[in-house]
């Protein structure tokens, strides 16, 4: 039987703490076809939390606690999931708050979403079947929903519907192990949920998103304030940029090669070359200044430094590159038999191979066989 642990921080959290534990043990656990676990990681509350909690360990065998070494949720979410990798042995960590935000009658669908198969499990509010609570103000699910929106656009992922949601379920084989919990950044702050939600995106092979009917706290207020919105910001900015930072650097080089290219045109028609030959020596002096840029620029962190390895790189770069040196003379040469040998029109011609059908299949076949920062995907290997 698959076990999953729940996650969940508390600091002066005793009333909530002791509704909850009541709620889990006996209403919901019982109702799920797994080895549910409830683990509360206190951060030293002055409230009796941890002695409500260390109460319900005794009680309950599936009820356990530890405190937290650093302050902030966090580090309170990190030290509770490492316990529970380490310590309880979980296939699977559910990350939920103490304060009924997360109602506990939506456990089950996560749980169950998990069991048939998916890795990554969001908790969503902006999916039908989810909500933000009625009473908030306008004001309040502006920012939330706007919020969200900003968060989704900077990490250009439209697929999943709710980035903000605190409510998520990962699986420990595959994705939260692939991740340093302990280097995720802005610990301290609600912010590091986008960073581990960043990397447990890349990490699943199968993410499912089940509806949340997210509630209003039911005693004190929420600690979500100015600061740790701007902070949440930052972050998904900072991912957002360095997510896409490959395909920028790849840009401006396949820029660059744009610019060999056409001016090496030019310059070997000025020589006497038909417009064919003229492209394709120029094509082929693009692709060496590609090949040298990528290799020490774009795809830095995969540098091919040994001389041999050139050579062998090389080769592939130009052999990946035939389609390139095949169809940017023909599109050339096609365009100046059409519309005239002009130099307007040659730019043109070039423009279009590139842009609309080199550039894009370069990028795909230089990720996935010359630098190999990309897996083949199953449905092209053979078994």
């Amino acid at each position: 039987m698959e076990k999953v642990v729940i996650v969940m921080p508390a600091w002066n959290e005793v009333e909530n703490i002791k509704s909850m534990v009541e709620v889990l043990t006996q209403d919901e656990f019982p109702k799920i076809g797994a080895d549910m676990q409830l683990l509360i990681v206190d951060n030293h509350s002055t409230d009796g939390t941890a002695e409500a909690a260390e109460d319900a360990s005794k009680k309950y065998n599936n009820v356990h606690i530890i405190q937290q070494k650093n302050s902030g949720l966090g580090w309170a979410y990190v030290s509770g999931m490492q316990y529970a990798i380490d310590e309880l042995k979980a296939d699977a960590i559910l990350e939920m708050d103490a304060d009924f935000q997360h109602p506990p009658r939506f456990v089950k669908p996560m749980v169950e979403a998990y069991l048939s198969g998916a890795e990554y499990v969001i908790g969503s509010r902006y999916i039908e079947g989810g909500s933000v609570p009625k009473e908030w103000a306008a004001s309040r699910k502006a920012i939330s929903f706007f919020g969200n929106l900003f968060i989704r656009t900077v990490l250009l992922n439209f697929k999943i519907h709710d980035l903000t949601t605190g409510f998520r379920l990962s699986k420990v084989r595959g994705v939260l192990d692939k991740i340093e919990l302990v280097k995720l950044r802005d610990l301290d702050k609600f912010a590091y949920k986008v960073d581990l939600l960043y990397q447990s995106l890349k990490n699943s092979k199968k993410t499912v998103e089940v509806p949340l009917e997210f509630a209003s706290r039911t005693k004190d207020k929420s600690k979500f304030n100015w600061k740790e919105m701007v902070a949440t910001f930052k972050l998904a900015i900072i991912l957002g940029i360095k997510d896409k930072q490959r395909f920028i650097k790849f840009g401006v080089v396949g820029f660059t090669g744009f610019l060999v290219n056409y001016l090496g045109l030019e310059f070997l028609k000025r020589m006497g070359l038909t417009t064919y030959w003229a492209t394709l020596f120029a094509t082929e002096m693009s692709i060496i200044s590609n090949f040298i840029l990528n290799n020490i620029w774009t795809f830095k962190d995969k540098t091919i430094t040994s001389v041999k390895d050139v050579i062998m790189q090389f080769a592939k770069f130009n052999l990946s590159s035939l389609f390139a040196v095949i169809v940017q003379p023909l599109v050339v040469n096609g365009a100046t038999t059409l519309f005239g040998d002009t130099s307007l029109i040659r730019l043109a011609g070039l423009l279009f191979a590139l842009f609309l059908v080199v550039v894009p299949y370069n990028y795909i076949v230089y990720n996935l066989f010359i630098w190999r920062t990309w897996k083949i995907p199953k449905f092209f290997k053979r078994d």
